[in-house]
């Protein structure tokens, strides 16, 4: 179960739902040649998002502020990451990332290696493969809260990463749980004509300024909908 910030529940009672911090891993593909991102579709009866084609991720899990990362964050990234924020959050939401990805593609973000102790529920099968979470080539470039009224409530945090980062072979989705279907790699050029969610439009017209311009990000955008007032900002 992931954990919520009271400070970003919402205030005069316009929504009971809490808001729980999750994360997104946006795994991109022949960047230099012809980018592809890997998305698969949630189902049809998923209370959240159903039916729409989106990023591997989800929310926090308690025991990812616990999981030995491979190597840390870098210190731009951790920094904004910490913005608005508590600072112990942001290795447990790179964790939540890979982990997510883990379970919802079978890909692995991560390193050669032993944990120090038994890996905790949730993550016994990544450590069974032999390696540590590795958020190495991560970098934080969108963050967003879903807006009142919805039925479920993220804040969540998006990571960029190239696939050449990942551990495992990028077309093998045979250790993936069965919560997206349709795992594909898809061109950022085409990528529109798939049912998306309108936040992840928008975090993939950024994708494709990134692409172009360079990473890391010059600032990261933040669609802030914590209460009945939308509020844009830009973490520096």
């Amino acid at each position: 179960m992931g954990e919520t910030d009271a400070r970003l529940r919402p205030s005069g009672g316009i929504d009971d739902q809490p808001i729980r911090d999750a994360a997104t891993v946006i795994v991109v593909r022949d960047a230099a040649t012809g980018p592809r991102v890997l998305m698969g579709q949630r189902g049809e009866s998923a209370a959240f998002m159903p039916n729409k084609v989106v990023f591997p991720g989800g929310a926090v899990d308690a025991a990812d502020r616990d999981v030995p990362l491979a190597c840390p964050l870098s210190p731009a990234c951790a920094r904004r990451l910490t913005a608005e924020a508590d600072p112990a959050l942001a290795g447990a939401l790179a964790a939540a990332a890979i982990r997510e990805l883990w379970e919802e593609t079978g890909l692995i973000l991560g390193r050669p290696g032993a944990w120090p102790g038994p890996a905790p529920k949730g993550w016994r099968g990544f450590a069974a493969s032999g390696h540590l979470p590795s958020p190495e080539g991560f970098h934080f470039i969108f963050r967003a809260i879903t807006p009142p009224g919805r039925p479920r409530r993220f804040d969540a945090r998006f990571f960029l990463v190239e696939a050449e980062a990942l551990a495992s072979d990028p077309d093998d989705f045979s250790l993936a749980e069965d919560e997206l279907s349709q795992l594909q790699w898809i061109p950022l050029a085409e990528v529109r004509r798939f049912n998306l969610p309108f936040i992840t439009e928008v975090v993939l017209a950024e994708v494709s300024q990134l692409i172009r311009g360079g990473l890391p990000p010059a600032s990261v955008p933040f669609f802030d909908n914590r209460d009945s007032v939308s509020r844009f900002q830009r973490l520096a």
